[in-house]
């Protein structure tokens, strides 16, 4: 069985503040059943009382797919759901016309009635303009839509004999209830737009540090490889001309050809090994520096001073994999990185909070997979994998060659800590 909330942590941010404010203006329907529909079938007139009730219920319902449509329409998933908008603007005048003719048609006196009469009048205005601007791109609008009520709410109690004092109350209650509704939504849209920009501008961010690096290669291998090739080519057409002719220079040709051949391939290799090796030292800088800029705060322990070049470069690619799945793989607050030698074996352990679920996303992940293979050949183990309720742990463990092991000494200050945290 699933435990309880478990929906919920499963949810990024963006998608945490979409379900509050979605359901937030739903819960608005809710108050309106509550505490204007319910009160009315509890009056002394439950033959008006009953069709109040209807009435608030409809309304509310209508409301609450409003708000649903419009969500959509700002998150661009649908069409402007422009027809429900003047639905809903429709439906809210009709019912509170129907809610002042109640009172018309009520028996005489009746100060109960009135007042649950007056209570849907206003609450069915403030809501239904409230909800519309919900569905408005354009702030005038929203003005328009939000004074359009407050008028109408004044002019009708006028034009069937109410005094001008309690119609311009009424017309002010409006205007304030309606404007205070429509700013909150329109606040309401404006913050889930900057959580969700804000959020794939950190996935661009992971993306153009993937494109960079790619970049670089490229230009490497483009440097390395242009000039070799141009005079491999060059070289081979000489040695082809001078063959046609019967030249023993063609020979000479053809074993530079075959020197800048190795040498091309030196070079290569040269290019292809230095993107392989990663720097322990600067990869843990670089992932503190990234996710305190991305609002995650970084707790690092220990120092790679000492270790070997063969267990720096793995780790440090160890390193930049566990930074990109704490960016990219869940809603992280915090991040624990740990370096320590024991028994031989160095061991880097990431914890992370915030996951998505059972392992977030990165249990059987293709860069974890190659990480493992990478770690396989030379002799150490990968491990990743939930460490509590929400947090997820990356531990990988490489082997000191004998040779090289560091003395007590040095085991002793690689497992001080070197660097504080970092918020």
């Amino acid at each position: 069985m699933r435990e309880p909330g478990r929906w919920w942590r499963r949810k990024s941010t963006p998608a945490k503040v979409e379900t509050y404010t979605r359901w937030s203006f739903h819960f608005f329907g809710v108050v309106e059943v509550l505490v204007v529909g319910l009160p009315a079938v509890g009056g002394p007139e439950p033959r008006l009382g009953g069709p109040l009730l209807a009435m608030v219920c409809a309304h509310a319902a209508l409301c609450m797919v409003t708000v649903s449509r419009a969500l959509d329409w700002t998150r661009g998933r649908r069409k402007q759901p422009v027809h429900l908008l003047w639905v809903l603007g429709a439906v809210s005048a009709v019912i509170a016309v129907g809610a002042l003719a109640a009172v018309e048609h009520g028996p005489a006196g009746s100060d109960d009635v009135g007042t649950a009469a007056g209570a849907v009048f206003g609450t069915v205005l403030i809501l239904g303009a409230g909800i519309i601007t919900l569905g408005l791109g354009d702030r005038r609008h929203v003005f328009s839509v939000v004074i359009a009520f407050a008028t109408g709410a004044g002019l009708v109690p006028l034009l069937l004999g109410a005094p001008v004092t309690a119609a311009a109350v009424t017309s002010l209650v409006v205007l304030l209830g309606a404007g205070f509704v429509a700013f909150t939504a329109a606040l309401s849209v404006w913050l889930l737009n900057a959580v969700y920009e804000l959020d794939e501008a950190r996935e661009n961010r992971a993306r153009l540090a993937v494109a960079e690096e790619r970049l670089r290669f490229a230009r490497d291998l483009h440097d390395v490889m242009g000039r070799n090739l141009t005079v491999l080519a060059l070289k081979s057409e000489l040695a082809v001309q001078l063959a046609q002719r019967g030249r023993p220079e063609a020979v000479d040709q053809m074993t530079e050809v075959q020197r800048l051949a190795h040498e091309a391939q030196r070079e290569v290799r040269e290019v292809v090994r230095g993107y392989r090796e990663a720097d322990l030292t600067a990869e843990i800088v670089g992932a503190q520096g990234v996710l305190r800029a991305a609002g995650i705060a970084c707790t690092i322990t220990g120092s790679p001073a000492g270790l070997p070049a063969s267990a720096q470069s793995a780790l440090g690619w160890v390193m930049r994999e566990a930074a990109t799945n704490v960016l990219r793989h869940g809603d992280a607050r915090r991040c624990t990185v740990e370096l320590k030698v024991t028994e031989g074996r160095v061991v880097l352990s990431v914890e992370n909070d915030g996951v998505r679920g059972e392992t977030g996303g990165r249990g059987t992940g293709s860069g974890l997979a190659g990480l493992r293979e990478r770690l396989t050949g030379i002799g150490g183990t990968l491990e990743a994998g939930p460490a509590g309720e929400e947090s997820f742990r990356l531990t990988a463990e490489v082997p000191l060659p004998r040779k090289a092991e560091p003395p007590a000494a040095a085991a002793r200050q690689a497992s001080r800590p070197v660097q504080g945290a970092a918020s």
